[in-house]
């Protein structure tokens, strides 16, 4: 026992210290890096973003099947509209998901895909994908979908359009997972990401301002009421991430 806490110590020491760019970072903006799972990822809890909200930025073992390996996963409270449902997804991965929720569909012995698959999953079978982008790198390297196509031109087009070009050059690049989601008022984003590097951290961090701001139009133009239709779920990517007391 004392041998494996020695071990999990010294682990936790040598990653804190691999990692200190991204805290020292992180406290130039007044957040916080914390080592959690026993000296196997981070969190950092960052101060409030543009609606004031908290933002939290995780990096460990990935909670997706269709991620290998480690992710980054990025929870930014907007307070954008409740029913706003938007999700950008790398192509490759959107033709993949597709093909085993289709396979979950045509399952002679399951009439429904199960409350526990994944909102990215279900989505791509519930909302209508927008085709009509005008920059041709997002067009071939994302798939943009939602509840309404008019919502999503108004959030797509413009500086968010922009960034997903320049992070698709040498980050998001073909076939590595990446989503990014809008729902319940928050804005989430998950991306596989074997080694945390703090240029990849910063240019995730801008891309969800952008896009929270881009989406705080659509919201705005929602305003209280809601005429777009709101897809229940009991699986939420804000429950895989959970504060650290429930899950580390």
């Amino acid at each position: 026992m004392v041998i494996k806490q020695l071990q999990h110590w010294f682990v936790a020491r040598a990653n804190a210290a691999r990692w200190k760019p991204i805290a020292d970072w992180a406290e130039s903006l007044g957040g916080q890096l914390r080592v959690v799972n026993e000296g196997q990822g981070f969190i950092l809890d960052m101060p409030p973003g543009r609606a004031g909200g908290a933002v939290r930025i995780e990096w460990g073992p990935s909670q997706r099947a269709y991620i290998p390996g480690h992710e980054l996963r990025i929870r930014y409270e907007a307070r954008l509209h409740g029913d706003l449902q938007m999700m950008v997804i790398e192509q490759q991965l959107m033709e993949q998901l597709e093909g085993a929720v289709f396979e979950a569909y045509t399952d002679t012995l399951r009439t429904r895909v199960d409350t526990d698959t994944p909102e990215e999953m279900r989505w791509l079978v519930m909302f209508p994908k927008l085709t009509q982008i005008s920059s041709k790198i997002v067009r071939a390297q994302f798939g943009v979908l939602g509840i309404a196509r008019e919502l999503l031109h108004v959030w797509i087009e413009g500086r968010f359009s922009e960034a997903l070009a320049r992070v698709s050059q040498d980050l998001v690049t073909p076939g590595r997972p990446f989503v990014l989601m809008s729902m319940r008022g928050n804005l989430y984003l998950r991306m596989a990401m074997e080694e945390p590097r703090l240029n990849d951290v910063q240019s995730l961090f801008k891309l969800c301002e952008i896009a929270v701001e881009a989406a705080e139009r659509v919201s705005q133009a929602l305003g209280d009421s809601s005429p777009w239709p709101s897809v229940p779920s009991s699986t939420t990517m804000h429950g895989t991430l959970p504060e650290p007391d429930s899950s580390q």
